[in-house]
Order: structure tokens, then C-alpha cells, then sequence
């Protein structure tokens, strides 16, 4: 499909492509050209409702500001970390 560039130089992104994309109106298009092409990458508008307690139903203990803070951290991004770099021949069948 293709589209007349408008008076003002604007483009209009296909309803189909918005929608596969899920891009939405407050999206940022971040143009960069590439050989003699423009390469456009979508960035969502950040989000305005607060996220506070959202997790609290999953929290298993409390752990204090301090020594065990950092202790906690440490071990989740250990765990993390080990899960990144997993080879699959060490993955279960």
C-alpha cells in the first residue's frame, strides 16, 4: 500500500500496521535513515497510573533496608543472571 506524503510532510501509518503494532495516539516515531530508506521505531508514551502495591499480593516476606536488602538484591540478580545465560543443553526436555 502506499501513501501521498502530505503538505505539512506527513505520512499516514496503514490502520493495519497501527493496530499490529498496538501503537496508539502519544506515541513517539523515532526516525533514522538508513542507505537511501527511513527506518521508523515506535516508543509508547510513558504511563501516568501509579503501579504502587500492584505486586504486594506476590511479596513471601518483608526484607529491611540494610544488610538483608542487599542480600535480597544480590540473589535475585544472581538468579537471574543464571537464567540468562542457560544453555540449552542444560534445559530440561
Amino acid at each position: 500500500m502506499s501513501y501521498k506524503v502530505g503538505s505539512k510532510g506527513q505520512v499516514v501509518i496503514a490502520k493495519d500496521i497501527r493496530d499490529h503494532l498496538n501503537i496508539g495516539p502519544g506515541w513517539l516515531a523515532l526516525q533514522h535513515v538508513v542507505d537511501d530508506h527511513v527506518e521508523v521505531y515506535f516508543v509508547p508514551p510513558e504511563h501516568s497510573e501509579s503501579l504502587k502495591g500492584t505486586l504486594a499480593k506476590y511479596l513471601m516476606r518483608h526484607v529491611s533496608v540494610g544488610r538483608e536488602w542487599e542480600k535480597a538484591r544480590e540473589a535475585a540478580w544472581k538468579e537471574v543472571g543464571e537464567e540468562k545465560v542457560k544453555r540449552p543443553e542444560d534445559q530440561a526436555p
